[in-house]
């Protein structure tokens, strides 16, 4: 059957318009969407579609004719604000047909709420850092000795590393933290601004990505790790495949307990030993093209998904060791001539 699949917020990701293409040996087309009609994800898709920026009230109604006029089979969403947008939704993506490959509101809820995703783990048995969202808690804690600098602070509701600042004495985190209620005020002044900024205890030691896949069921496939050698704005540039009996545990725990739909991409540290959960994203990370190269054909399992095939061993070939380094190429994305 052909699958025509479209991703929403396609931005710079390339790598994924590129591995669906060749996953679906012709049968279907790659649609990218994006506000940005020169956003490189768009040069490489059979077709490109340009929409609404994701909090215009047309979005939604241009984003469901966009379905209907290209028969579109399945929607893939490669942006951390926008899940929630489509979790409330979801009715609208039935009525087209289409397969919406999204977690549920109650997932996204706790992966979106950074507190939600402290607490998640901690009931889970997972290790996750020192946590606040009460200032007072915090000054508390430093001044009976529970609590250390340096500590790193983020808006509670939040995409991947936007926002986070460290702060190594109690003048700085009274400047971060002012500075922070005062951005977070002024493009959503709806938040509670009491609770509004996680503030946890800064870890030291090997950090890893970890994508988590379930099937379309929720059901739990298996976790593909890999050690990040070095970062670039905010997403890992060079990595190494690994496999770690543990931290594979820490994958299986997630997805077995948190239910999400698809791949999920997970930060963890290991710091004494011990294994901690940072951040839970549902959906493709920066990171997954590593974890590709490296055995995991995750765009094929989606296919078969997608075609009712059960028959998805032959795309889980993952080998530890693997080195990889992203890097940039030029695109022509318009041309006035």
């Amino acid at each position: 059957m052909n699958q025509n699949i479209l991703f929403t917020c396609a931005g710079r990701r390339n790598y994924l318009i590129n591995y669906f293409k060749e996953a679906l040996h012709g049968k279907g087309k790659i649609f990218a969407a994006d506000q940005d009609p020169t956003a490189p994800a768009l040069v490489d898709a059979d077709v490109a579609v340009v929409l609404p920026n994701i909090n215009d009230p047309r979005y939604m109604t241009e984003l469901v004719d966009a379905i209907n006029a290209y028969q579109i089979t399945a929607v893939i969403s490669l942006n951390d604000l926008e899940l929630p947008i489509l979790a409330a939704n979801k009715e609208r993506f039935d009525y087209t047909g289409a397969k919406l490959i999204l977690s549920s509101p109650e997932v996204i809820d706790i992966t979106f709420d950074k507190w939600k995703t402290h607490q998640f783990l901690i009931e889970n048995g997972l290790n996750s850092p020192q946590s606040f969202i009460s200032f007072d808690d915090v000054k508390q804690c430093l001044s009976a000795g529970t609590l250390k600098f340096p500590l790193v602070l983020k808006p509670r509701w939040g995409s991947a590393s936007i926002g986070i600042h460290f702060a190594e004495d109690l003048e700085e985190l009274d400047l971060i933290y002012r500075l922070q209620l005062l951005q977070i005020h002024r493009t959503n002044p709806s938040f509670d601004k009491d609770h509004a900024i996680i503030i946890q205890e800064k870890l030291n030691g090997i950090e890893y990505g970890l994508d988590v896949l379930n099937d379309f069921e929720a059901h739990y496939v298996g976790s593909f790790g890999r050690e990040k050698l070095s970062m670039r704005s905010g997403e890992t540039d060079k990595a190494m495949s690994v496999i770690i009996p543990e931290l594979s545990n820490v994958g299986r725990i997630l997805g077995e307990n948190l239910k999400h739909i698809g791949t999920m991409d997970c930060d963890v540290f290991k710091c004494k030993d011990k294994f901690y959960v940072l951040e839970l994203n549902p959906r493709f990370g920066g990171g997954y093209p590593f974890s590709h190269e490296a055995g995991i054909n995750t765009p094929a399992i989606y296919i078969d998904w997608l075609n009712k095939s059960e028959n998805i061993e032959h795309h889980l070939n993952y080998v530890d060791g693997i080195e990889f380094s992203k890097c940039d190429r030029l695109l022509k994305a318009a041309s006035k001539r």
